[in-house]
């Protein structure tokens, strides 16, 4: 088997995690209320103290994760930063047509 550079990388980042040593269940709530609720302030309390935090947010947006607390935020927190970076490049998307076009 062959290990790229972009899997060396990936692999030396999550080593480093504040969350390398903790319980991996932890950061796999079973719901976002109630029960779940003191679980993703535990989880969360370990990405506060991380110093590859971003990192490990990045990974999950980019691999669209769907499952866990990745660089502090749970799957439906990724989900809303996702649709609010997406409606902020529409109209950006939009202006670059119409000035190609020579419209607007």
């Amino acid at each position: 088997m062959t290990t790229s550079l972009a899997d060396t990388a990936h692999e030396t980042w999550m080593t480093e995690g504040a969350c390398h040593d903790e319980d991996p269940d932890l950061f796999f709530p079973i719901s976002e209320s109630d029960a779940g609720g003191d679980q993703i302030r535990q989880a969360r309390s370990v990405c506060d103290r991380c110093r590859v935090e971003s990192d490990c947010l990045l990974y999950a947006l980019n691999h669209r994760i769907k499952h866990g607390i990745w660089g502090g935020l749970t799957e439906q927190q990724r989900q809303s930063l996702i649709r609010s970076r997406r409606r902020r490049l529409k109209p950006a998307a939009g202006r670059s047509a119409n000035a190609s076009s020579g419209r607007g």
